[in-house]
């Protein structure tokens, strides 16, 4: 037990101090590359700590777990909007920009709806079974490409906006060589993914050595603990006062989740799906939903603490509901 702790704490270390040095490189690169936080915050953040989501559902994928992938990415959602948007919420509110209203949590409530259609293919006539085939994902991936391409369109115009400048985010990699900052990010990233991993496998092993049941460890350790890289990735984000780097690590790793996971994971293998949960897609759904709700709610164009507390609340009454009804 001693050496589970041991590596359960080099784990957290990594994971905090990979987290610190990948929001300073890139809030750097931003700067220097004069666009806005927020597309970093998808480009870079969102997409790289999506990276074990994409090995979960492309190993499933490939092994006929149709399944498996899908619920992946719908169970990553649900907690990264519910239970991180939430947290960074707590800790330090943020605005929502017009930008972020106008384009991208729609785009993320759309693309959540994109899904359910595309894994409910029997409520049309004549089809015996749901699948998101190899042409569903080359869709997905064009979508995706369609909408990192506008949204780097629109990124130095967005960094130039009074709403960007107000973070007044700072970074002690500011000024360094390019090649420096694009270093430190990708191992900060390694050491980010890594210790998440070691810090998950190893709470796993304690809650057995406590007697915890595979069910309960399944829908609560590792529900949360795959989502470590996002959760303290935005948490610093937020405390070094660049919310739309969490914003954008957020909806990125969403929009990335659902276009570009699933777009590779259908091409390597068709997902069939068996056992598809209204339920689940339901909640997905809802917290797209919400997070366009509360710019509109309390303080205006913004999630604050009362939002962030409601948003948290829901995702422990979402996993309660799961544990007890499975």
């Amino acid at each position: 037990m001693t050496t589970t702790i041991l590596l359960l704490i080099v784990g957290l270390a990594l994971l905090l101090a990979g987290a610190n040095f990948l929001v300073d490189a890139a809030i750097a690169i931003a700067q220097r590359a004069k666009i806005s936080n927020f597309i970093i915050g998808i480009a870079v953040v969102g997409i790289g700590t999506s990276l074990p989501e994409l090995f979960v559902s492309v190993a499933s994928a490939a092994q006929g777990m149709g399944d498996m992938a899908v619920g992946n990415v719908v169970g990553s959602n649900i907690c990264n909007i519910f239970l991180i948007l939430g947290v960074t919420a707590i800790i330090t509110p943020f605005a929502v920009t017009r930008q972020n209203m106008a384009r991208d949590i729609p785009f993320g409530i759309l693309v959540s709806v994109l899904l359910l259609l595309l894994c409910s293919d029997t409520l049309f006539p004549r089809i015996t079974q749901n699948e998101v085939g190899r042409m569903d994902g080359i869709v997905l991936l064009l979508i995706f490409a369609g909408y990192m391409a506008l949204a780097v369109m629109h990124s130095h115009k967005e960094a130039k906006s009074r709403e960007e400048n107000e973070e007044n985010a700072t970074s002690r990699l500011a000024g360094k060589p390019a090649l420096l900052t694009w270093a430190i990010a990708i191992v900060s990233l390694v050491a980010l993914l890594y210790g998440g991993n070691l810090f998950l496998d190893n709470t796993v092993t304690l809650a057995r050595q406590w007697g915890a049941s595979d069910k309960v460890i399944s829908l609560t350790i590792v529900a949360v603990g795959t989502s470590l890289p996002e959760l303290v990735t935005c948490i610093i984000a937020a405390m070094k006062k660049a919310p739309q780097l969490a914003l954008g690590n957020v909806l990125g790793s969403n929009i990335f989740n659902i276009l570009g996971i699933l777009g590779v994971s259908s091409l390597v293998k068709p997902l069939v799906l068996t056992g598809i949960n209204i339920f689940d897609f339901g909640v997905m759904i809802l917290a797209s939903i919400l997070t366009f709700v509360c710019a509109f709610t309390f303080k205006r164009r913004a999630i604050d603490r009362h939002e962030g507390i409601i948003f948290v609340a829901i995702y422990i009454a979402y996993i309660t509901s799961t544990i007890i009804f499975s």
